[in-house]
């Protein structure tokens, strides 16, 4: 049996792999929520960490991810619950095309500081 790499099967991936993120970056916010047992400054250290540019690198990464998921998830309702199988290519598309602009809106508070020089 052989997968034809379409748009449906890319879609479907894609959302296992970003549901899988999804749930990397759940575990990891709880772990660091559980630093407050240890004491403020072992909680204010994990903060420090995740200030560092490779962090702020994985947020932007995580915002990306938490669109695609959800932009992809209407796809997917609106397939089983509307009968929108027959425009499944056209979904998808569209749907891209709002999580692209909603991916630069919501990361324009992060480029936004590397270029006004803050």
């Amino acid at each position: 049996m052989r997968y034809k790499w379409r748009t449906g099967m890319w879609a479907w991936v894609l959302h296992r792999v970003t549901g899988l993120g999804i749930t990397y970056f759940i575990l990891q916010h709880i772990w660091s929520v559980s630093h407050l047992q240890q004491g403020r400054e072992s909680f204010d250290n994990l903060m420090k960490l995740y200030n560092l540019p490779i962090f702020k690198l994985g947020e932007l990464g995580l915002l990306g991810i938490l669109i695609y998921h959800s932009m992809n998830g209407i796809r997917v309702f609106l397939i089983d619950f509307y009968g929108g199988a027959k425009y499944h290519k056209q979904l998808f598309w569209v749907l891209t095309i709002i999580g692209a602009i909603m991916f630069l809106a919501g990361a324009y508070p992060f480029v936004n500081p590397l270029f006004a020089g803050e």
